[in-house]
């Protein structure tokens, strides 16, 4: 009994004592942990920051600005001319909304993100569009592989062969037995295996499944070639059938195979080649000098859900693109796993009923560049393609819109056509669609219903450029935002043109045939959220009166503007803030105090270069919030001391930009306090300047 109790207290000494070591070990493990987590965080964070060109007070990355991609913008940037500090603008500028992107027709709202493109990220970040490609470590083996479906490339010898079978190359060779002189480089791996073509997730699945099968069939083979030897051995030496036992395989095989005592003879030489085969089989394998992929290691064969595509289209991202393939017709497909299909710039000319049957899931179709006609398109070509979101027939020869479009979509483009119709049918099972681009056909006033956008109720983005219109479209959708009507042939603006848009934000009708007396005095002047117009390149040879109360962005480049009538901002709430009136006739005589009445709080941008002016415009000093403003490729001669800054409230001055070369003006009779209210100097331009 004292044995019993003894032995307890001993076994209860040691359990407690292994608790306390693995509880003493966890505790630092998690602190060891615990030292690392802020240490990947921070690493991350900057990565992040670095990726948006942000910087963080803890943190002193390497200085860059952030990386503006033109590719994922669109010909309008909206955004304001401010763009980065310090960072002057340029002309092509329409703003709009504010904090918004849009990129390839579609709105992003501020502090999206986005990626166009596999291993590109994009953020709107207050309306300028900020793109970062993913950064890889570098890495240190002597090859690399990238693959499919992911960004950075990893090792192509060990690292790859470790993550897909669990083994290295150095098992394989202890246990073949090679030296080191006589393996090939381990590069023969990347140049032999094929990528797999699926998504990692998939692979791994694979993998482990193959991995285990394949070790079990290969101590299965191992056992039998080792058994193979010894009976050919037996034989060599005269053992008689009936005299040696059976092995162990043997008796397995004799199990299920009968032993046909009749050709003994014929049977011992069939072991005999099996034998020398099976031993040649395994010195090649493992031979260093000829290289054969090892039995944990998945040998990559065509997916059984792969489509079957031409030689020269692609599939990745559950995308399949077969762009300037130089395909004839829409090669047959079955992959309900895509979701975008990219057919630019072929030779695709019609599109027959079931093309896109086999690809159900289909989200994005991407036709633009071929030669498809509205013949060649079947009725319920693409009525079965449920789930269809985006859809781009730009640069084909359609004359129609295509009938039994899906329900679901989301964005229509079909630009540079032929298209000499829109009736009333054509879009009425659209309700979703939310952009429209029909620009370059042949559109007017007189082929378009004015019942053509009656269903399109979340409508918010038109293109109806490069067409025939002389007059605003009828019927515009109530929920439309910003319109687009440049290069077409509008010469008035009627007071009904509007009345039912109450949430339009933009008009562009620059390009058109506009003047200023074709303007109905209530044509937008009650509009509440009107906020950007732009009448370039008109037949304008005055500012507009009468422009919505809304108004902060005019762009009126191009015209023949002479006069700014005064008080013709004075109405407007909050006020005008962009003004930009560069390419006209402005002389001294057209502008006045008055002229900029209503907007000297809050117009932060002026454009009055490539005019006839001869002096600085009056009104100048009181534009409390301007920021921005040119005068440059004018007839200026001087300047006096109050023409730009204001003495007595220089502090208060938000001045930063001013453009004042390919004048006349003599720069060294220039006063010492003429630009004391701008804080750096250095964004003064004042040369060149022209000589009389």
């Amino acid at each position: 009994m004292k044995f019993a109790v003894l032995f307890c207290f001993i076994l209860f000494i040691v359990f407690q004592t292994d608790c306390a070591q693995n509880e003493q070990s966890s505790r630092k493990q998690k602190r060891k942990m615990s030292q690392r987590r802020p240490r990947k965080s921070s690493s991350s964070n900057n990565r992040s920051s670095r990726q948006f060109g942000i910087q963080q007070s803890t943190v002193t990355p390497e200085a860059r600005l952030p990386i503006v991609d033109s590719d994922y913008s669109v010909e309008e940037k909206f955004e304001s001319f401010l763009s980065f500090h310090g960072v002057e603008s340029s002309y092509n500028v329409l703003p709009g909304k504010r904090g918004h992107c849009l990129v390839k027709g579609m709105t992003m709202y501020n502090k999206a993100v986005w990626s166009p493109e596999p291993c590109t990220t994009c953020l709107c970040s207050d309306g300028k569009v900020l793109c970062d490609k993913t950064v890889c470590h570098s890495q240190t083996c002597p090859y690399t592989i990238t693959l499919e479906g992911e960004c950075c490339p990893v090792c192509s010898d060990n690292a790859m062969y470790s993550l897909l079978s669990g083994r290295t190359l150095n098992d394989r060779t202890e246990f073949s037995g090679d030296s080191s002189e006589q393996r090939e480089p381990t590069n023969i791996l990347h140049k032999q295996v094929p990528h797999p073509q699926v998504e990692m997730d998939q692979v791994f699945r694979k993998v482990a499944l193959q991995s285990e099968e394949e070790d079990e069939e290969e101590m299965k083979d191992k056992e039998h070639k080792r058994e193979t030897p010894g009976r050919n051995k037996l034989h060599r030496e005269g053992e008689s059938r009936a005299e040696r036992k059976l092995r162990p395989g043997e008796e397995e095989r004799s199990a299920h195979q009968p032993l046909y005592h009749g050709r003994g003879e014929e049977n011992d030489k069939e072991n005999e080649k099996d034998a020398k085969e099976e031993e040649e089989e395994e010195e090649d394998a493992m031979r260093g000098d000829i290289f054969r992929m090892p039995s944990g290691f998945p040998i990559p064969t065509p997916s059984r859900g792969r489509p079957r595509l031409p030689s020269s289209c692609s599939l990745s991202y559950r995308t399949i693109s077969c762009i300037y393939a130089g395909l004839t017709q829409i090669p047959p497909m079955t992959a309900p796993d895509v979701i975008s299909l990219d057919l630019i710039g072929n030779s695709i000319m019609s599109i027959p009923e079931e093309t896109f049957n086999g690809l159900p899931n289909l989200e994005r179709l991407d036709l633009s560049k071929n030669n498809i006609t509205s013949s060649g398109i079947g009725p319920e070509a693409f009525k079965f393609l449920k789930k269809l979101m985006r859809l781009n027939m730009d640069g084909n020869n359609l004359a129609h819109i295509p009938s039994e479009l899906p329900s679901t979509l989301e964005e229509l483009k079909i630009n540079d056509n032929n298209l000499q119709a829109i009736e009333e049918e054509s879009l009425s099972d659209l309700n979703q669609l939310v952009t429209l681009e029909l620009e370059g056909n042949n559109l007017s006033e007189i082929n378009v219903s004015p019942l053509a956008f009656k269903h399109l109720k979340n409508l918010l983005y038109l293109r109806l450029g490069k067409n025939k219109f002389r007059i605003i479209p009828q019927g515009l959708p109530a929920s439309i935002e910003e319109l687009y009507l440049e290069n077409n042939q509008i010469e008035e603006i009627t007071e009904n043109c509007f009345n039912h848009t109450r949430k339009i934000n933009m008009i562009v009708l620059r390009y058109n045939k506009i003047e200023e007396s074709r303007i109905a005095p209530l044509a937008w002047i009650n509009q509440e959220n009107l906020e950007s117009i732009d009448l370039s390149y008109n037949k304008l040879y005055q500012v507009p009166s009468y422009l919505p109360k809304s108004l902060l962005h005019l762009v009126l480049m191009g015209n023949q503007i002479e006069r700014i009538p005064g008080y013709v901002f004075g109405h407007m709430e909050p006020g005008l803030e962009y003004l930009y009136l560069s390419f006209n006739r402005l002389a001294d005589d057209g502008v006045d105090r008055v002229s900029f009445y209503g907007a000297y709080h809050s117009l932060r941008e002026l454009f009055l270069d490539h005019n006839d002016l001869k002096s600085i415009p009056p009104g100048i000093p009181e534009m409390k919030a301007l920021y921005f403003l040119r005068l440059n490729n004018n007839k200026i001669r001087n300047i006096l001391p109050e023409q730009i800054c204001n003495v007595e409230e220089d502090e208060d001055s938000t001045l930063e930009h001013l453009h004042l070369e390919n004048n006349y003006i003599k720069t060294r009779e220039i006063s010492s306090y003429a630009f004391s209210c701008i804080r750096l100097y250095s964004s003064i331009v004042l040369k060149p300047q022209n000589i009389k």
